[in-house]
């Protein structure tokens, strides 16, 4: 009798056991399904067609499944919410949740990824982004402190395209009104005798169609995509330098968000969504050479190693320079240049 009595209550005790093994799985799978619903707004400055609306699109589409549905997304081309130059700030401040942002465009304000400007430093856009991205993420937390640092990446390499003459050595520079990549290569135009007209890419055509700028910097693929070849007639085919971006986040809407939500955004922000957001872009602007070079009235032309040899001797002092803005903020040069090299033989990058 007492046996039976003890076999029901140990009985009753499993089943409760079970029963609240049940509950709380069940409660745990609708907390996970009632993750607060959050929309994106996810912020460029380029046209539509650009490969980096695409690239956008895809990474949210990837967020929104990876989420179960709990994070979704609308891509705001084209300077819709803000122009180029303000992405950063518009990140920081909320007007979109996610920017795409060119750490140049703000001259002094960013100088540890500047080292990504300097010229004749990356080779290939793909390895570049890689590269970058590996070897920036442990700076950006204190270089860019007022957003969350998603990844950082690079364009193919830019030249140097002319509406008004062939532009051959370091020299032919003085005098020119051009409009430059970033703060380094304005730099770069100044300290060759010519004078920087700052324009937003989008703004690019309309400064050389009214003879305010004479030349650009700019990647092949994007003159035309921008409509720079209707304007511009002589290229310089040399690989002058590359252009550093990155992705960032609003902190308060990322700190918004549920364990599960952020693991996902984390899960986006890595070495891999670098290339993966780089690497159409990059063939993207690899193939603008030969389409610009199949068009008529364009002249595309190379230079010689004498000349291309004056090209980097006279990059030399833009090195001297960043260095200078790193040590404002208390960073050896040296050391976090040589790390750049390093992540640049690694991902087969460098120049």
């Amino acid at each position: 009798m007492n046996c039976r009595a003890t076999d029901g209550r140990e009985t009753m005790k499993l089943r409760a056991i079970m029963l609240g093994a049940l509950a709380a799985l069940g409660l745990g799978g609708t907390a996970a399904a009632q993750d607060k619903p959050i929309e994106l707004r996810l912020s460029h400055w380029v046209p539509p067609s650009h490969p980096l609306q695409k690239a956008m699109e895809d990474w949210g589409a990837s967020i929104e499944k990876a989420s179960g549905g709990s994070i979704k997304y609308k891509v705001f081309p084209a300077q819709q919410l803000g122009k180029a130059f303000d992405h950063y700030d518009m990140a920081r401040d909320g007007i979109a949740d996610v920017t795409y942002i060119n750490p140049g465009y703000q001259p002094g304000r960013f100088p540890v990824i500047g080292a990504g400007e300097l010229p004749f430093l990356i080779a290939d856009a793909k390895g570049g982004s890689q590269a970058l991205d590996a070897w920036y993420r442990k700076y950006a937390a204190a270089e860019m402190k007022d957003v969350k640092f998603c990844l950082g990446f690079v364009h193919d390499p830019g030249a140097i395209h002319s509406r008004t003459k062939k532009v051959m050595v370091p020299g032919d520079i003085k005098g020119m009104k051009i409009r430059p990549a970033h703060a380094t290569i304005a730099a770069f135009v100044t300290q060759l005798g010519g004078t920087n007209v700052q324009a937003g890419a989008p703004e690019v055509r309309d400064v050389l169609e009214k003879g305010v700028a004479d030349a650009v910097t700019f990647p092949w693929g994007s003159v035309p995509l921008f409509g720079i070849d209707k304007v511009v007639k002589y290229h310089m085919d040399v690989p002058l330098y590359v252009t550093t971006f990155a992705w960032v986040m609003n902190k308060s809407r990322y700190d918004s968000m549920s364990v599960a939500q952020k693991k996902v955004i984390d899960e986006h922000c890595t070495n891999e969504w670098a290339l993966k957001v780089a690497a159409p872009w990059a063939d993207f602007e690899a193939a603008g050479r030969g389409k610009i070079k199949a068009e008529a009235g364009h002249e595309v032309y190379g230079v010689s190693a004498e000349q291309l040899a004056e090209w980097r001797k006279a990059a030399e002092p833009l090195h001297k320079n960043w260095a200078d803005g790193v040590r404002k903020v208390r960073l050896d040069p040296d050391a976090v240049f040589k790390e750049l090299q390093e992540s640049l033989t690694k991902y087969k990058a460098a120049y």
